[in-house]
């Protein structure tokens, strides 16, 4: 059984969220070829922390950044370093925050200049896949609805879907249950229960889901060296429709002037 956000519970982690996604924007405005990963990550805390907040994920499991930055093959947990982006990169920016004792969790691939219309297609099809797992998440179903609609239109679409990663719950904790795969069977898992916080994210290969861990402990890539792409957005699973806690139209407002 998973116990329910209270109301209160459920504006702080909107607080987080919120800030999250307004990071990732702020993050979204520096993204271009020469930048450094590492200058995007300073970019991030000193924005979380001058509102606030301190950067969810640094020293979260001995993790050494605020930031995951997985590039190109990277589908997570990538480390930012001195690697400056190039035109034609694919780069996802995972970005958690810690505030009033409750932690925000988002992520969002951007293409970096022009990118390959196959990788621009993956790009638009993991969103999708994000999309319908968050219709899919809705009360007096089963946590494999969602990974049905993640998996089922992955793969309807020539894509590969990532198993040794899923999504999750969120709270007091960046990771509570239950799990979330994007692999799986409709009416099979956990019983989504309304006020159930939960983060959904569609991991997403172009060629094989088979992955590895790098040399550093942190980064997993693509086994056969293709692209991945990583969407994610944190949600309150309610009777009708699942209610947002982060949002894309921050990013989305920077991308479409930029």
């Amino acid at each position: 059984m998973f116990l329910a956000k209270t109301d209160e519970e459920v504006e702080l982690l909107r607080l987080n969220n919120d800030l999250v996604s307004r990071t990732l924007a702020e993050v979204a405005k520096h993204i271009k070829p020469g930048v450094t990963t590492q200058k995007l990550d300073s970019i991030a805390e000193e924005f979380i922390r001058a509102h606030g907040a301190v950067p969810g994920f640094l020293g979260y499991n001995g993790y050494p950044a605020t930031l995951c930055i997985s590039v190109n093959d990277a589908v997570v947990h990538g480390i930012p370093s001195s690697y400056e982006l190039h035109e034609g990169d694919i780069v996802s920016v995972d970005c958690g925050t810690f505030l009033h004792g409750f932690y925000g969790d988002s992520a969002f691939t951007f293409p970096v200049g022009e990118v390959k219309p196959e990788v621009q297609r993956l790009l638009k099809v993991t969103r999708e896949c994000l999309e319908l797992g968050i219709e899919a998440a809705v009360a007096g179903g089963r946590v494999g609805d969602i990974s049905y609609a993640v998996q089922s239109h992955a793969e309807s679409n020539g894509y590969s879907v990532v198993r040794e990663l899923v999504g999750h719950g969120i709270g007091r904790h960046m990771h509570e249950k239950p799990e979330v795969p994007n692999y799986g069977a409709r009416g099979r898992g956990p019983k989504l229960v309304d006020g159930m916080a939960i983060c959904i994210e569609p991991m997403i290969n172009l060629g094989t889901k088979q992955v590895y861990q790098d040399l550093d402990g942190w980064t997993i890539r693509t086994r056969d060296g293709k692209p991945s792409a990583h969407f994610e957005l944190a949600v309150v699973v309610r009777k009708d429709k699942a209610e947002r806690l982060s949002t894309f139209k921050y990013i989305d407002e920077v991308l479409r002037l930029s």
